[in-house]
């Protein structure tokens, strides 16, 4: 990049400077005169141009940088060798960066003018708005760009004369591009729909006609070389092109989307109660963490249930509210019961998509090797490798600066955690990156995150803890009070009893309260004190309650727990009821499964009609207290089981083009679950049944009469139902896995085959 530099004798000078460390600098936005009138890279490189109209511009933008205390400044027309090719495709590819890391950025307007003039006999002051509102910058291609980049974008007359900025002006430029106001407010721009975006540069025009696609790159977060002379219909497609393989890239990227997580998180917890987080804005060391350049890492850490999770979404919050344009908010929540979001890998790959949700050029670091490998170069034995050096090159991006990283419950990270507290500890050292994490207290953690930053304990702020739960027992109460129509007696023991138990735990608080919901009003008074104080404690009378219903209800309540404890992802309503064999009589009955999870003492909870563990801690408690109980014979016998209701089930249900997609050559982007959906109940097993029957390997050596007819059935799928199953695992975008479970088939029989051998058919 070069800026222009006003030496002591009054000339301009160019400077080379490294785009890894630029300068404070001013730019300047106008509408160009002709090509004659516009001083260039030539002239200003051999001392010439003065005399051109255009010159005058220069000056006024070196004079007003100069009066701003920027001592750099750059100018489109001269800033540029335009006749170095690949000189200008980098510039045309890098100029909205370039706008948006400017300090300020102003806008020359030639044919806004305030001078004074006659009317008749009488002077008046020249109204300026009209004509602002008609100036030909508005109709320009290249200047949406110059309007949306920078933070500071200030507009000035003829004359020089400051009229506003892009803040005080809103309305008017609202009213003439019909630009949203929160996009000229900095909104990001990925949060506006290409559509929307594309809309934007309608009545826009540009002097060459590929240059209408070519400004919109930054807009839209694409990189694209520019080939004048293809014509503008051309250049549209390329730029379509390229959105296309974009968006595919992106969707290969995803496992989950981190804010459809904290979105979930937040609704299944009754919402996020601003009071609950608040305390944190105001404390010492996080203002440390959030105000100091050398505190790049913060570590929350706290017992189960002391809000860790809400503490962090509220975080998240305010700091998207303040972060500027040029930031970004990345966010990542692990969860051990959902195979998708409970390691290393998939962390990397979360961020990473929030990350480029927000900032998408920061995807060309991806493509560089997604374009030739695809998808599987997430997925594949290297994959945590490859995107270490992706996440790297997007961090060590010099476009990306004052960012936030924050990761929740590393506890429940439970594969590869050393390489994820690695890899932190790495990052955290570079510039313009702060890390957040939150964990139980624990000792290798502990180890490894004690002295690379600061740390908050919540056991160790008790007062503030304290209060915020006290702030959501009475929010709790209030609801509680106008769902069940407390009397005021009520109302406050109700009150009292929380207030004497929680122990600063709002997971508490929060089961306590959703077990009241059941409870008949009249009868209030007289539970309360079948809820005792801490986590373990309720937890211990939510088992025993299990085991007080009636036999049949207490087993399958235990094969409910067991499954559910054991599936490699949290499973919808429909999929648990084809893997138990006890709800195989009810599972087209939504209101009985729903009854049937309730028996579980709030151990598990249904949020979209999926099933998942209230909190970490209860399956914690289930795998320390009530492991025998639950597995009386060993969890292989269990994975055994999942595996062949799997296999039954998928040998039963699937068939030939199961979406009636009549079409070999579907695109797989744009199937859409028919409704019903044929693989509603089997989806699960479709993807997941191998990886059951390699857990079982143990129970399957020890008991060899299941397995000896194993190799038959499998056969026999393999020959009925292979390529439909290869086709399911296509709808579900998962053939990279398939391979992967065939491998991990062929070598589960070679640990068992001195057991038994069977004929497998490939």
């Amino acid at each position: 990049m070069r800026l222009l530099h006003r030496d002591r004798d009054g000339d301009y000078q160019l400077k080379e400077v490294d785009e890894n460390a630029i300068p404070p600098y001013a730019i300047l936005s106008h509408t160009w005169f002709a090509d004659e009138e516009e001083p260039t890279f030539e002239d200003l490189t051999n001392g010439t141009g003065q005399e051109k109209l255009g010159f005058q511009k220069i000056r006024f933008c070196g004079e007003q940088a100069q009066r701003d205390g920027l001592h750099y400044f750059w100018v489109d027309t001269c800033c540029i060798d335009k006749k170095n090719k690949a000189e200008l495709s980098h510039a045309i590819n890098s100029m909205f960066l370039w706008y948006r890391k400017a300090t300020r950025c102003y806008v020359h307007l030639w044919d806004v003018s305030t001078k004074k003039r006659k009317i008749g006999e009488r002077s008046a002051e020249c109204i300026w708005e009209p004509v602002f509102r008609s100036s030909k910058w508005f109709t320009r291609g290249w200047t949406l760009q110059e309007l949306l980049a920078p933070a500071s974008v200030v507009f000035f007359s003829y004359e020089g004369t400051r009229l506003g900025d892009k803040a005080t002006l809103q309305q008017p430029i609202h009213e003439v591009t019909g630009i949203p106001k929160t996009a000229l407010q900095g909104t990001l721009l990925s949060r506006f729909s290409v559509h929307n975006r594309l809309s934007w540069i309608d009545q826009r025009q540009t002097k060459r006609e590929e240059d209408k696609a070519y400004s919109l790159l930054g807009i839209l977060g694409v990189h694209m070389a520019p080939l004048y002379g293809e014509g503008m219909a051309s250049a549209f497609k390329r730029l379509q092109d390229e959105l296309n393989r974009m968006e595919t890239c992106v969707q290969d990227l995803r496992l989950t989307d981190p804010r459809g997580d904290k979105k979930r998180i937040e609704d299944t917890k009754g919402g996020l109660l601003t009071e609950s987080y608040r305390w944190i804005l105001e404390n010492d060391r996080f203002h440390r963490w959030r105000g100091h350049t050398e505190d790049r890492l913060l570590w929350i850490k706290g017992d189960p249930g002391k809000g860790k999770t809400m503490l962090l979404c509220g975080i998240v919050d305010e700091l998207e509210k303040s972060v500027a344009n040029s930031a970004a908010v990345s966010y990542f929540f692990c969860q051990a019961t959902d195979l998708r979001i409970n390691n290393a890998t998939a962390v990397l790959r979360g961020l990473m998509y929030t990350l480029v949700g927000q900032q998408p050029f920061l995807v060309s670091h991806i493509r560089k090797r997604y374009d030739q490998a695809g998808k599987v170069l997430f997925e594949d034995a290297n994959a945590w490798v490859t995107l270490v050096e992706m996440f790297t090159d997007m961090l060590e991006d010099p476009s990306l600066y004052g960012s936030y990283f924050i990761i929740d419950a590393l506890d429940e990270c439970s594969t590869d955690l050393p390489k994820l507290l690695n890899f932190i500890l790495q990052k955290s050292s570079l510039p313009h990156t702060k890390w957040l994490v939150s964990s139980r207290n624990w000792p290798d953690i502990e180890e490894r995150l004690r002295d690379a930053g600061q740390n908050l304990s919540l056991e160790l702020n008790t007062a503030s803890i304290a209060m915020a739960v006290n702030c959501f027992i009475q929010h709790k109460v209030q609801r509680l009070t106008q769902q069940k129509s407390y009397s005021k007696e009520t109302q406050n023991a109700v009150f009292s009893h929380l207030s004497s138990n929680a122990q600063d735990t709002f997971l508490w608080v929060a089961l306590v309260c959703q077990k009241l919901e059941q409870i008949s009003r009249r009868k209030t008074l007289a539970k309360l004190s079948n809820f005792p104080p801490g986590l373990d404690d309720l937890y211990g009378r939510m088992v025993e309650q299990i085991r007080n219903l009636d036999d049949d209800d207490t087993a399958l309540c235990k094969q409910v727990l067991a499954i559910i404890m054991l599936a490699h992802r949290p499973l919808t309503t429909k999929e648990l009821a084809s893997l138990a064999e006890r709800l195989e009589d009810i599972a087209d009955d939504p209101a009985s499964l729903q009854e049937i999870v309730g028996l579980c003492g709030s151990l598990l909870t249904i949020r979209e009609d999926t099933v998942y563990f209230v909190h970490q801690s209860a399956k914690d408690y289930l795998l320390e207290h009530a492991l025998g109980e639950i597995y009386p014979s060993g969890q292989g016998e269990v994975h055994y089981s999942i595996f062949s209701r799997s296999l039954q089930i998928i040998s039963k249900t699937l068939r030939r083009d199961i979406y009636n997609l009549q079409s070999p050559g579907y695109p797989v982007n744009l199937i859409q679950k028919p409704d019903p959906d044929p693989l509603a109940a089997s989806r699960y097993s479709c993807l997941y049944w191998i990886d059951h029957l390699w857990d079982s390997r143990v129970y399957c050596a020890v008991n060899p009469k299941p397995f000896q007819h194993l190799g038959r059935a499998i056969d026999l799928f393999f020959k009925e139902k292979f390529l439909h199953w290869l086709e399911v695992l296509g709808i579900c975008k998962a053939v990279p896995n398939g391979v992967l479970e065939i491998a991990k088939l062929e070598a589960l029989f070679q640990v068992v085959s001195r057991i038994v051998r069977p004929k497998m058919i490939y």
